[in-house]
């Protein structure tokens, strides 16, 4: 087993002359380093910055989020992607006023009892905002040390992930406990990358049991990924004078409180046409012709693929209803971009306004 002190002093000295230069690092912000530690879940640094400084110059601090309304928050966040961690934000940033007299908390497990805070976030804000003794286990710290240790075990696996959880308690000084988290995250981005790691660079090297064993590329271990679904998904364009319909999705499920074109997917042995006016009555209550088909928009999500037919149509019976959405409204084609809408749903509001206005 590596000497455990040896490790923490290279990684803190490493960290010293190597850490990354980010706007999150600036401050001290417990609020703003939540913000920036949501916003990098499975989101590269580099789409962040931006989203990052424009959500810290619009909503600086906890209670601008709190007075802020829930389209406003998904606006800022379009196009991160995982919006329910957008709401997950607003809802925590209510509880922290309303239950917290507007003070983040310190500790791991008050933190934890915010929506959207697990483990790493909390330990995140615990060390790095308030300079706590916790882990925050991120997926580039999870590859260092499945590497250092040479882990031959799955490491999605709760109880093993949870083991080198531990391991990483035993590295954390307590005095720069936030400033060696973040070396195991800056470490496994730069340098012990899962491919073609750079082990010469590396300043733990010599107590890295993978270098030692010739393993390094065959780690970290994972369960075997499941195939990943399609589906066929229709939507349709329903205009009316100047105006196209669209609904707000359910807060509570997939792209929750995103504006979108109503539709849904293709069953088996459906046409698309029949799919839409299926869909489009126990959506909104309403019968249609489909018309002509605007384009085909293709989707990959974290769980599954879709390729999406959209068409104009036109309600030929019945007055639409928000039946299985929480809002309808008609909007102007060319208002459609101050909406949130998922990246799908913003390529067909594009192209509309470019067809409408050429």
């Amino acid at each position: 087993m590596p000497e455990l002190n040896i490790i923490t002093n290279r990684l803190l000295e490493w960290f010293c002359g190597n850490a990354r230069d980010l706007p999150w690092r600036k401050t001290r912000d417990p609020y703003l380093i939540w913000v920036s530690e949501v916003m990098l879940q499975q989101t590269q640094v580099e789409t962040v910055i931006s989203y990052y400084q424009c959500w810290s110059e619009t909503l600086p601090d906890i209670q601008s989020l709190a007075a802020a309304d829930e389209d406003k928050v998904l606006k800022l966040w379009e196009g991160l992607g995982y919006y329910k961690r957008a709401l997950n934000l607003k809802r925590a940033a209510d509880l922290v006023i309303n239950e917290f007299g507007g003070q983040i908390p310190a500790k791991v497990d008050q933190l934890k009892k915010l929506p959207g805070i697990g483990n790493y976030i909390a330990g995140a804000i615990a060390s790095i905002a308030f300079g706590l003794p916790e882990p925050a286990l991120d997926g580039n710290g999870i590859r260092v040390l499945a590497r250092l240790l040479d882990f031959q075990k799955p490491v999605d696996h709760t109880a093993n992930k949870h083991y080198l959880e531990e391991y990483l308690k035993t590295l954390l000084p307590d005095d720069h406990a936030g400033e060696l988290n973040q070396a195991m995250m800056d470490l496994g981005s730069t340098i012990c990358r899962p491919k073609d790691a750079d082990c010469l660079r590396c300043p733990i090297s010599e107590d890295c049991q993978a270098f030692r064993h010739g393993t390094v590329d065959l780690l970290p271990i994972k369960s075997r990924v499941r195939s990943i679904p399609h589906y066929d998904v229709v939507a349709a364009v329903i205009g009316h004078h100047d105006e196209v319909l669209v609904d707000k999705r359910d807060p509570n499920g997939l792209l929750g409180g995103l504006w979108e074109f109503p539709g849904g997917k293709v069953e088996r042995d459906e046409s698309h046409v029949e799919a839409l006016q299926r869909e489009i009555e126990e959506e909104l209550g309403v019968r249609i012709m489909v018309g002509e088909k605007i384009g085909i928009y293709r989707h990959a999500y974290t769980h599954y693929r879709v390729t999406v037919h959209v068409h104009f149509c036109e309600i030929l019976s019945g007055e639409p209803q928000a039946l299985q959405s929480s809002e309808i409204r008609w909007m102007n084609i060319q208002s459609l971009k101050n909406l949130p809408m998922g990246k799908v749903d913003r390529q067909i509001s594009q192209t509309l306004a470019a067809h409408f206005a050429a």
